[in-house]
């Protein structure tokens, strides 16, 4: 359990379910938790009436009082909140990113030195406690810090450390990976009606059809390919089915769309400079 406060700069989503999951978890009670944002005070007295948790309306003293502060932020607002905290950052203290594309170093250059800084890049399933989470370490990050952040970040699914490199990527697949889920269960759906489902059935098909399969593929462990072969009979139903996504060039669609993902990702963190200069 956390000793000290934390402080969320930023009350969006993300930033809730992480409430959530560390009060439901007990690693913070409520009185813990301050949360802070650009101007929204209806949405902050929401989160105060919800979970018990403390409000700011200074970022500054957010800073100033929490040992753990979460940036829990657009990317496109970090330089201008990081020129507003980061300096009020002390030495030891956690500074954790959910600000996709945003390098520990960025944000090192702007905050006090001997800040641990952690980069971390969940997904919108931290709404359901199920998100595939991965973080790297800052400079300065201890195997202390990261064990903290990966208890904060595992109160909402699995967390995974990869090497900062690797971000990127992972902002390209997981990262944004529920939405190409997404755009498959709305595609079944729709076909689903057009071969004469009623909607409600064609849905509630489709949805469990997509948690047996991934149920399958964590409880076995099994290569998918092996499982895609188990289900594929030689010239039965699975078969013809897969035809036509092999002719429409699924596969390569997906791998080109998370390559997509992956270079914006890059892309993100080389306009932030730009974007801050003179701060």
């Amino acid at each position: 359990m956390l000793t000290g406060n934390v402080g969320f700069l930023g009350a969006g989503a993300i930033a809730e379910a992480l409430i959530r999951g560390m009060l439901n978890a007990g690693i913070v009670r409520p009185e813990q938790v301050l949360v802070s944002n650009r101007s929204d005070r209806e949405r902050l007295n929401e989160l105060a009436r919800r979970y018990g948790v403390r409000t700011a309306g200074s970022k500054g003293y957010v800073a100033d009082v929490c040992q753990v502060l979460v940036l829990a932020c657009k990317p496109k607002d970090v330089a201008g909140l990081l020129s507003e905290v980061g300096r009020r950052c002390r030495k030891g203290q956690i500074l954790l990113s959910l600000a996709a594309g945003i390098t520990t170093r960025y944000i090192e250059e702007r905050v006090t030195p001997g800040v641990m800084v952690v980069r971390a890049m969940p997904n919108t399933s931290c709404q359901v406690g199920e998100s595939a989470t991965a973080i790297c370490a800052g400079s300065a990050a201890t195997p202390e810090a990261m064990a903290l952040v990966t208890a904060m970040l595992g109160s909402v699914g699995q967390v995974l450390t990869v090497p900062e490199e690797q971000m990127d990527a992972v902002t390209g697949l997981s990262g944004s990976g529920p939405a190409y889920v997404y755009l498959i269960v709305e595609a079944m759906i729709e076909a689903g009606q057009a071969v004469g489902l009623a909607p409600d059935v064609a849905r509630a098909l489709t949805l469990q059809t997509l948690k047996g399969a991934a149920m399958t593929l964590a409880a076995t462990g099994a290569d998918p390919a092996v499982l895609r072969e188990q289900v594929t009979s030689p010239g039965g139903t699975t078969a013809a089915g897969l035809r036509v996504l092999r002719e429409a060039g699924f596969t390569e669609a997906l791998v080109r769309a998370i390559a997509r993902a992956t270079e914006r990702s890059r892309e993100l963190g080389e306009e932030k400079p730009a974007a801050a200069a003179g701060d």
